[in-house]
């Protein structure tokens, strides 16, 4: 879901930059140092999920994990976005340098959106631990959706196409997305529940 270099218009840019800088260090403050440990492991985690591609039709998409890392970290999942986008741009040309505030933004916030929403349900039962997870993990790969698709549309209304493609695409990974972070999240609560707080 990384948008590349040359599509976003300067203004669309510099909106995203300034987000994200704001975003990371809020995140960056909120990191304590016993959580380094955890934040590296979901930003490895957010890394490798991009090299699971789920084919559709003549395309495919990824996987984000950005749920996942809202709900175990909070603001916390802005640097780790942020670092794991970094390596994914430089190394495999994911993306772009000039995109990386726009694209951090746009999978940081609906992480942390979705644990100030969701991660009520996380410390209840076995079962809304799961639609906790669910919930989060799909609304978080829609929302990431429907921010690069404003992007899209703010840099030209006539992306309308590109981005109703990009959200009808993502609308099976958000299930998939919802499932594995439900899983996830009910085994965390199994073998490590203070990792859920």
């Amino acid at each position: 879901m990384h948008i590349s270099e040359g599509v976003l218009s300067a203004p669309v840019l510099f909106a995203g930059a300034i987000l994200s800088f704001i975003g990371v260090a809020l995140g960056l403050k909120k990191i304590k140092n016993e959580d380094i440990p955890k934040v590296a492991v979901l930003s490895s985690a957010f890394f490798i999920a991009s090299f699971i591609r789920v084919p559709i039709g003549p395309t495919s998409a990824h996987l984000l994990l950005n749920g996942l890392l809202g709900m175990l970290l909070g603001w916390s999942a802005f640097p780790s976005i942020f670092v794991a986008l970094v390596l994914q741009a430089l190394l495999f040309q994911f993306g772009g340098l000039t995109t990386l505030g726009v694209n951090t933004f746009a999978m940081a916030m609906p992480a942390v959106l979705s644990y100030y929403i969701f991660r009520g349900l996380l410390r209840r039962s076995k079962n809304l631990a799961f639609l906790g997870g669910f919930l989060g993990g799909s609304l978080s790969i829609l929302i990431a959706t429907i921010f690069i698709s404003i992007a899209l549309l703010e840099t030209e209304k006539s992306f309308i196409g590109l981005a109703w493609t990009l959200v009808a695409m993502h609308l099976p990974i958000a299930i998939i997305e919802g499932i594995i972070t439900g899983f996830v999240i009910t085994y965390l609560k199994k073998v490590k529940p203070e990792a859920l707080g």
